[in-house]
Protein backbone atom coordinates (compact mmCIF):
# COMPACT_ATOMS: atom_id res chain seq x y z
CA UNK A 1 0.00 0.00 0.00
CA UNK A 2 1.47 3.34 -1.12
CA UNK A 3 1.36 6.26 1.30
CA UNK A 4 0.33 9.76 0.21
CA UNK A 5 1.98 13.13 0.55
CA UNK A 6 0.10 14.09 3.72
CA UNK A 7 1.43 11.01 5.53
CA UNK A 8 5.04 12.10 4.92
CA UNK A 9 4.24 15.71 5.85
CA UNK A 10 2.79 14.46 9.15
CA UNK A 11 5.89 12.36 9.81
CA UNK A 12 8.17 15.31 8.99
CA UNK A 13 6.38 17.57 11.49
CA UNK A 14 6.84 15.02 14.29
CA UNK A 15 10.57 15.82 14.22
CA UNK A 16 10.94 19.11 12.32
CA UNK A 17 14.27 20.58 11.24
CA UNK A 18 15.18 22.64 14.31
CA UNK A 19 17.46 25.07 12.41
CA UNK A 20 14.81 25.86 9.79
CA UNK A 21 12.08 26.18 12.42
CA UNK A 22 14.25 28.57 14.46
CA UNK A 23 14.78 30.74 11.37
CA UNK A 24 11.02 30.85 10.80
CA UNK A 25 10.28 31.76 14.42
CA UNK A 26 12.81 34.62 14.32
CA UNK A 27 10.82 36.00 11.37
CA UNK A 28 7.45 35.37 13.08
CA UNK A 29 8.60 37.17 16.25
CA UNK A 30 9.11 40.42 14.30
CA UNK A 31 5.59 40.29 12.82
CA UNK A 32 2.31 41.51 14.31
CA UNK A 33 0.50 39.46 16.96
CA UNK A 34 -2.11 38.40 14.38
CA UNK A 35 -0.90 38.06 10.79
CA UNK A 36 -2.86 36.85 7.78
CA UNK A 37 -0.90 34.29 5.74
CA UNK A 38 -1.48 33.01 2.20
CA UNK A 39 -1.01 29.29 2.84
CA UNK A 40 -0.97 27.12 5.98
CA UNK A 41 2.48 26.18 7.28
CA UNK A 42 1.25 22.67 8.16
CA UNK A 43 -0.94 21.73 5.20
CA UNK A 44 -1.62 18.23 6.51
CA UNK A 45 -2.90 19.50 9.89
CA UNK A 46 -4.96 22.26 8.31
CA UNK A 47 -6.65 19.82 5.91
CA UNK A 48 -7.40 17.43 8.78
CA UNK A 49 -9.16 20.26 10.66
CA UNK A 50 -11.35 21.27 7.70
CA UNK A 51 -9.27 23.73 5.67
CA UNK A 52 -9.84 23.82 1.91
CA UNK A 53 -7.84 25.76 -0.69
CA UNK A 54 -10.84 27.76 -1.91
CA UNK A 55 -12.35 31.21 -1.48
CA UNK A 56 -13.81 31.82 1.94
CA UNK A 57 -10.99 30.18 3.97
CA UNK A 58 -8.44 32.41 5.72
CA UNK A 59 -5.34 31.41 7.72
CA UNK A 60 -4.09 33.70 10.50
CA UNK A 61 -0.84 33.19 12.39
CA UNK A 62 -1.10 34.25 16.05
CA UNK A 63 1.68 34.63 18.60
CA UNK A 64 0.79 34.44 22.29
CA UNK A 65 3.32 35.41 24.99
CA UNK A 66 4.43 32.53 27.18
CA UNK A 67 4.58 32.73 30.94
CA UNK A 68 2.66 31.98 34.08
CA UNK A 69 -0.03 34.68 33.70
CA UNK A 70 0.87 36.56 36.85
CA UNK A 71 -1.34 38.95 38.78
CA UNK A 72 -0.06 42.45 39.56
CA UNK A 73 1.29 42.73 43.12
CA UNK A 74 -0.35 45.51 45.10
CA UNK A 75 1.27 47.60 47.83
CA UNK A 76 -1.93 48.73 49.54
CA UNK A 77 -5.07 47.24 50.99
CA UNK A 78 -5.79 43.81 52.39
CA UNK A 79 -3.50 41.13 51.04
CA UNK A 80 -5.49 37.94 51.58
CA UNK A 81 -6.20 37.04 47.97
CA UNK A 82 -4.43 39.94 46.26
CA UNK A 83 -1.02 38.89 47.55
CA UNK A 84 -1.17 35.62 45.58
CA UNK A 85 0.89 36.19 42.47
CA UNK A 86 -0.15 33.14 40.45
CA UNK A 87 -3.30 33.65 38.46
CA UNK A 88 -5.33 30.63 37.35
CA UNK A 89 -6.92 31.19 33.94
CA UNK A 90 -9.23 28.45 32.74
CA UNK A 91 -8.24 28.92 29.11
CA UNK A 92 -5.43 27.21 27.25
CA UNK A 93 -3.12 29.24 25.02
CA UNK A 94 -4.70 27.89 21.81
CA UNK A 95 -8.12 29.14 22.90
CA UNK A 96 -6.60 32.55 23.68
CA UNK A 97 -5.06 32.61 20.18
CA UNK A 98 -8.43 31.75 18.59
CA UNK A 99 -10.17 34.59 20.45
CA UNK A 100 -7.50 37.07 19.38
CA UNK A 101 -7.85 36.00 15.75
CA UNK A 102 -11.66 36.33 16.01
CA UNK A 103 -11.28 39.83 17.46
CA UNK A 104 -8.92 40.78 14.61
CA UNK A 105 -11.28 39.38 11.94
CA UNK A 106 -14.81 40.09 13.31
CA UNK A 107 -16.50 39.29 9.97
CA UNK A 108 -15.05 35.74 9.91
CA UNK A 109 -15.76 32.66 12.04
CA UNK A 110 -13.09 30.50 13.70
CA UNK A 111 -13.19 26.90 12.48
CA UNK A 112 -10.19 25.41 14.31
CA UNK A 113 -6.51 25.95 15.09
CA UNK A 114 -3.23 24.09 15.54
CA UNK A 115 0.23 24.61 17.00
CA UNK A 116 3.17 25.43 14.73
CA UNK A 117 5.97 26.14 17.19
CA UNK A 118 7.21 27.71 20.40
CA UNK A 119 10.33 29.49 21.55
CA UNK A 120 11.39 30.98 24.88
CA UNK A 121 9.02 33.93 24.56
CA UNK A 122 5.99 32.97 22.41
CA UNK A 123 3.65 30.18 21.39
CA UNK A 124 2.78 30.26 17.68
CA UNK A 125 -0.55 29.02 16.34
CA UNK A 126 -2.33 29.07 13.01
CA UNK A 127 -6.08 29.69 13.17
CA UNK A 128 -8.43 28.63 10.36
CA UNK A 129 -11.19 31.19 9.78
CA UNK A 130 -14.18 30.97 7.44
CA UNK A 131 -16.08 33.75 5.68
CA UNK A 132 -19.59 32.34 6.12
CA UNK A 133 -21.16 35.06 3.90
CA UNK A 134 -19.49 33.82 0.71
CA UNK A 135 -21.55 31.69 -1.72
CA UNK A 136 -18.66 29.17 -1.97
CA UNK A 137 -19.16 28.34 1.71
CA UNK A 138 -22.96 28.42 1.60
CA UNK A 139 -23.00 25.96 -1.31
CA UNK A 140 -20.45 23.59 0.26
CA UNK A 141 -22.40 20.71 1.84
CA UNK A 142 -19.61 19.88 4.27
CA UNK A 143 -19.10 23.48 5.46
CA UNK A 144 -22.46 25.27 5.26
CA UNK A 145 -23.28 24.31 8.88
CA UNK A 146 -21.10 27.23 9.98
CA UNK A 147 -23.52 29.66 8.29
CA UNK A 148 -26.24 28.90 10.87
CA UNK A 149 -26.89 31.59 13.48
CA UNK A 150 -26.36 29.02 16.25
CA UNK A 151 -22.70 28.67 15.21
CA UNK A 152 -21.79 32.35 15.37
CA UNK A 153 -19.13 33.51 17.85
CA UNK A 154 -18.10 29.88 18.43
CA UNK A 155 -14.77 30.67 20.01
CA UNK A 156 -16.24 33.14 22.55
CA UNK A 157 -18.76 30.50 23.63
CA UNK A 158 -16.14 27.73 23.95
CA UNK A 159 -17.50 25.62 21.08
CA UNK A 160 -14.21 25.13 19.23
CA UNK A 161 -11.96 22.15 19.92
CA UNK A 162 -9.62 24.20 22.14
CA UNK A 163 -12.58 25.63 24.06
CA UNK A 164 -14.11 22.22 24.68
CA UNK A 165 -10.77 20.90 25.91
CA UNK A 166 -10.45 23.77 28.42
CA UNK A 167 -14.03 23.23 29.59
CA UNK A 168 -13.35 19.54 30.21
CA UNK A 169 -15.83 18.32 27.59
CA UNK A 170 -13.50 16.04 25.62
CA UNK A 171 -14.45 13.01 27.71
CA UNK A 172 -17.98 11.68 27.19
CA UNK A 173 -17.79 9.29 30.12
CA UNK A 174 -20.88 9.21 32.39
CA UNK A 175 -18.55 9.89 35.33
CA UNK A 176 -17.42 13.22 33.81
CA UNK A 177 -18.89 15.82 36.19
CA UNK A 178 -18.22 18.70 33.76
CA UNK A 179 -20.76 17.30 31.27
CA UNK A 180 -23.28 18.75 30.73
CA UNK A 181 -21.99 22.24 31.42
CA UNK A 182 -22.80 24.01 34.69
CA UNK A 183 -25.04 26.53 32.94
CA UNK A 184 -27.05 23.82 31.19
CA UNK A 185 -27.52 21.94 34.47
CA UNK A 186 -28.74 25.15 36.14
CA UNK A 187 -31.30 25.83 33.36
CA UNK A 188 -32.59 22.25 33.38
CA UNK A 189 -33.03 22.34 37.20
CA UNK A 190 -34.98 25.58 36.88
CA UNK A 191 -37.29 24.03 34.32
CA UNK A 192 -37.83 20.93 36.48
CA UNK A 193 -38.75 23.09 39.49
CA UNK A 194 -41.20 25.09 37.37
CA UNK A 195 -43.05 21.96 36.23
CA UNK A 196 -43.01 19.49 39.15
CA UNK A 197 -44.37 15.98 38.62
Amino acid sequence: MTKGMYHYLREAWKKPDSIRLRELMVKWRSEQSVTKVDKPTRVDRARTLGYKAKKGFVIARVKVPRGGRQRHRTNKGRRTSKHTIRKVVHMNYRWVAEQRAQKHFPNLEVLNSYNIGEDGKYYFFEVILVDYTRPEIKNDKTMNWICNKTNQNRTYRGLTSAGKKSRGLRSKSPTNKARPSVRKMHISKKRDSRYPN
